[in-house]
């Protein structure tokens, strides 16, 4: 593609201005960040297999008619999106105790939770993306009340969908961080999900051994990052044509 103009460059993603108005180009790095950038590396090929990941699911999403910013893949690193105005808040859902939740609270990694939990994160690297309420999100006019009942629709939906969607290949989703943004057209606004779904932001247990095939890996030094995420490309279906041995993609950004 021509050289675009970027517009923001974040941890793991590279946004550039797209071939059209209300586009973007969502670029994919092979950079693996944790603890808000303190933890830095490189994982040859992740950048390829989430642009494969999130692209499925974000697919299979549309198709049960979650509205999201997916509009085509483009290349091994890039696809296309809609351009939104992304709502400073992270949503995490939680079905199984693991991470934080687990130090704050004393609960043991790896126990059910009652029901699925909700929990809402300001959006902010420099303030170590801190635990808010709903009623901070309303005061602080980050999103309406409307808008919080739409994400936390979505949400709810997104954790029904994706729950059964790794159960039948053997994953079970312990937990994962949804983004929501505000797209406009024809003067309507509607809030539609953003961001990427990936080994990155979410959870994932294998159902028969608990081994962990996402970030974690890397959190913890755990070792075979690359091959935990080509596993969970694998059981979707969907390693690049080019095969689990040649990840690497073009490097080589707009």
């Amino acid at each position: 593609m021509t050289r675009r103009r970027r517009v923001y460059e974040g941890k793991a993603k590279v946004l550039f201005e797209g071939p059209e108005p209300g586009t973007l180009v969502q670029y994919f790095k092979d950079d693996a960040t944790a603890f808000n950038g303190v933890k830095k590396s490189t994982v040859t090929g992740k950048g390829v297999l989430n642009n494969r990941i999130s692209e499925h699911l974000m697919s299979r999403l549309g198709e049960i008619g979650i509205p999201n910013h997916f509009i085509r893949r483009l290349n091994m690193r890039e696809q296309l999106i809609k351009e939104v105005e992304i709502v400073p808040v992270e949503v995490i859902v939680r079905n199984v105790a693991a991470g934080s939740i687990c130090s704050r609270l004393g609960l043991t990694e790896g126990a059910p939770l009652p029901r699925t939990l909700v929990e809402f994160c300001y959006k902010s690297d420099e303030l170590n993306d801190p635990l808010i309420a709903e009623e901070h999100i309303t005061t602080f006019g980050w999103a309406t009340a409307e808008e919080i009942e739409d994400i936390m629709t979505l949400t709810l939906r997104v954790n029904d969908f994706l729950c059964g969607l790794f159960t039948a290949i053997g994953i079970r989703l312990i937990d994962f961080k949804l983004e929501f943004g505000r797209h406009y057209e024809d003067d309507e606004m509607q809030i539609i999900l953003a961001d990427e779904i990936s080994p990155d932001n979410c959870r994932l247990w294998d159902m028969a051994t608990n081994e962990k095939l996402d970030k974690d890996r890397f959190r913890r030094d755990l070792g075979g990052v690359e091959d935990a995420y080509q596993e969970v490309a694998r059981r979707l279906g969907i390693l690049p044509e080019s095969g689990p041995n040649d990840l690497k993609g073009s490097n080589s950004l707009q």
